[in-house]
């Protein structure tokens, strides 16, 4: 099985909605879900061959305050314990 990149950051929650419209809108670019609703982090699996729109966008959402603290982490589904 392939994985792609994984990712967290942490989003503002009141641009949430905002952010989530947008980065859905961008089909098959990323699937991104909040990790955690109290920390507003979230965590973003990114194919591959996305990886490099996936980073424009998040450096876009950086510059304007929306998103901070991104880095890329290794796979947490690659652990086979781990719950979803």
């Amino acid at each position: 099985m392939r994985f792609g990149s994984y990712y967290q950051a942490h989003v503002v929650p009141i641009h949430a909605w905002f952010f989530t419209g947008v980065m859905r809108s961008f089909e098959h670019v990323v699937f991104d879900r909040t990790l955690n609703k109290e920390e507003s982090l979230f965590e973003f699996f990114v194919p591959q061959d996305t990886e490099k729109y996936f980073l424009d966008l998040m450096d876009y959402f950086q510059k304007e305050e929306i998103v901070s603290g991104l880095i890329k982490k290794e796979n947490r589904l690659k652990d086979p314990n781990e719950v979803i």
